[in-house]
């Protein structure tokens, strides 16, 4: 008989109303709110119906439902196919799935459906959480088929605990596959373009504001392991996007020279590894400067570090820096005069402050370190918090408001630099970062995100100046938390006081660290690096592939060979019984389950009177034997038995 025909049992329904919750919930962090309420009245009717053992909707309601969900998802997504939308379908699909469950058919079909799903919450997220969430959820999925398919209703917790076991014997070859299965590169959701959707992080274009609203967040914008001791807080400086062009309010990169960049280490380079989270970029925010010894990733003229492609995924990168070095000593003029360009007609007051600058003094050097004594000696602040600027952005900055984040104090600095004819541009990047005690990491959160300026000066190059640190030291020395005034909004994590809950924090983050390195962080070349110490040069997909099919086989066949010497061992004298058994059948001469040697040798004896004598010795023997506290040898059943035609 099909499932198709099997009608459901009715005390299966709350397994399977609770797979459907299960699998669905989390997706509600992600989903539209209409979507998520329409999914909520679904499941709620469909439990009433259940409660009230109310007929379920006909065939025709149902399609109308589900055309309706499929152009609610196509209204809102603009496309049925892609991550969201394709995600959004199957919830409502395993929803509406529950209005129609009449057959067990209907009943594997959610269960199926609900496996399925499971995979679609790492679409949105890798995390521990989610993993040990997903493992419980699939103990559930299997305790319902468990169930479906005749587990005991009065018993739940035996059905848990037996799908609990389950999943456990399934480890082994969970970890084969995770191991050997060849892995390809890319993010886990090789969907259309919704895959990619960017996130938030450090932009390529500068405004008042920009950097300041990355402050407000203290989500891990990339980690760092040095193989040498940390460099000083002060030398931290990761850079990002370089940004020469300036229209009066926002500062994005100009044209960048064809040129390569002329590094020149003064001091050795420091080794590191950078675990970059995705952020939509191409920039790897190196530590600055990177070495000339780097030949894995290309190197602006700009000294920006770039990756062949955007990080849309966690990535490792090994790099080299070095913290004392000249850079672009013989700078292209081209490039010169392009960061010493300004908008017409904007910012006369601090146009006019530079060129006294310069008229006083000659040197670039003295009218830098005017400017810096500037904004040190007068009442600038350092704020979360500036006030809104007119059209006349930096002269409102620089002569009325004073209060400004980093990148107020980058753009004033270098408009000043330009106007005092100083080729200058804006650096944009993170400084600084919080080193966990525990895993030996260094952490750099969205709210480090920094912004600081660069000058060139004849016979020495480009030079980094940070003019933030004029205004607040704090800043570069002890992070943004010690810089800000208090009462500034920052995010809870980063302003808590107890080192025992910030002793916590180190250690949920370390757990989170060792799990994106070791489990999320498993890609192809840290399969070649495990494969090729287990005696593998070179593993290609061929080889990988073969590898696992024989290990799986290795593996089958060792679970096979346990499972059968584990079978219960057969009594020897109830296998001599079934061998005359047997023997009887021949003769079209059946038992039956309940009846008894001496029923069975009556009932011979009616037939076949010659049988029943040489079947009495069989049935003597085999009771003696079995019935007796003395059981003898074996040997006059066996004789009996082979005595039997």
């Amino acid at each position: 008989m099909s499932t198709r025909s099997v009608s459901l049992d009715y005390r299966c329904l709350p397994w399977l109303f609770a797979t459907a919750l299960a699998t669905t919930a989390p997706h509600v962090l992600h989903q539209p709110i209409w979507l998520t309420l329409v999914a909520g009245a679904i499941f709620a009717y469909a439990v009433w119906l259940w409660t009230r053992n109310q007929r379920l909707p006909g065939r025709w309601p149902m399609i109308a439902l589900a055309l309706l969900a499929c152009a609610g998802v196509a209204l809102e997504f603009r496309a049925l196919l892609g991550r969201d939308a394709g995600v959004s379908l199957l919830v409502l699909f395993m929803l509406l799935k529950l209005l129609e469950l009449r057959s067990q058919r209907d009943a594997m079909v959610l269960i199926t459906l609900g496996y399925f799903l499971l995979l679609t919450h790492y679409f949105y997220s890798q995390s521990i959480a989610t993993g040990l969430w997903l493992l419980a959820t699939m103990v559930l999925v299997t305790a319902t088929l468990i169930r479906l398919n005749g587990g005991p209703a009065s018993r739940p917790l035996a059905t848990l605990r037996y799908a609990g076991v389950l999943t456990l014997q399934a480890l082994p070859l969970m970890l084969i596959l995770y191991l050997l299965f060849p892995r390809i590169s890319g993010p886990l959701w090789g969907l259309p373009q919704d895959a990619h959707k960017a996130r938030s992080g450090l932009s390529e274009q500068m405004s008042p504001g920009s950097i300041a609203s990355l402050a407000l967040s203290s989500e891990i914008a990339f980690r760092v392991r040095f193989k040498t001791e940390i460099p000083p807080r002060n030398k931290l400086y990761w850079r990002g996007p370089v940004m020469d062009y300036f229209d009066g309010r926002t500062w994005r990169p100009g044209v960048s020279a064809t040129r390569a960049p002329e590094i020149q280490a003064l001091s050795p380079a420091i080794s590191y590894e950078s675990t970059i989270e995705a952020n939509q970029q191409r920039w790897l925010l190196a530590l600055d400067a990177p070495s000339p010894e780097l030949k894995e990733f290309a190197i602006k003229s700009t000294l920006t570090v770039t990756a062949p492609q955007s990080i849309n995924q966690r990535t490792r990168f090994s790099l080299l820096a070095v913290s004392d070095y000249r850079f672009n000593v013989d700078e292209a003029t081209a490039v010169l005069q392009q960061n010493l360009a300004l908008p017409e007609q904007l910012n006369p007051r601090s146009r006019e402050l530079a060129r006294s600058w310069r008229k006083a003094s000659a040197d670039p050097l003295l009218t830098v370190n005017k400017a810096l004594n500037f904004f040190s000696e007068e009442a600038f602040i350092y704020t979360l918090e500036p006030p809104l600027l007119g059209e006349n952005a930096i002269d409102d900055f620089l002569f009325q408001t004073r209060r400004g984040f980093c990148e107020h104090y980058a753009a004033a600095f270098v408009v000043l630099m330009r106007a005092a004819g100083i080729p200058a541009r804006v650096v944009a990047g993170y400084q600084g970062g919080e080193r966990n005690p525990i895993d030996g990491f260094l952490i750099v959160r969205q709210s480090d995100a920094h912004a600081w300026a660069e000058v060139w000066l004849a016979g020495r190059g480009w030079i980094r100046v940070d003019p933030t640190a004029a205004v607040s030291p704090n800043r570069v020395e002890g992070g943004i938390v010690s810089a800000l005034p208090l009462g500034e909004p920052l995010p809870p994590l980063l302003t808590v006081r107890s080192e025992w809950i910030r002793g916590l924090r180190y250690r949920w983050e370390a757990i989170n660290n060792a799990w994106n390195q070791q489990v999320l962080g498993y890609n192809p070349e840290r399969q070649r690096e495990f494969l090729q110490r287990l005696g593998l040069a070179a593993p290609d997909w061929q080889s990988l592939t073969a590898i696992l099919a024989a290990v799986i086989a290795t593996l089958m066949l060792a679970i096979s060979a346990w499972t059968l010497y584990q079978r219960p061992r057969t009594d020897p004298l109830q296998r001599l019984w079934q061998q005359a058994l047997r023997r009887l059948a021949r003769r079209q001469i059946h038992c039956a389950p309940w009846e008894t040697p001496l029923a069975l040798q009556r009932r011979i004896t009616a037939s076949d009177p010659q049988l029943a004598i040489l079947f009495a010795a069989v049935v003597e023997s085999y009771l003696a034997n079995r019935y007796s506290a003395r059981p003898g040898d074996l040997r006059q059943l066996r004789e009996a038995i082979a005595k039997l035609p």
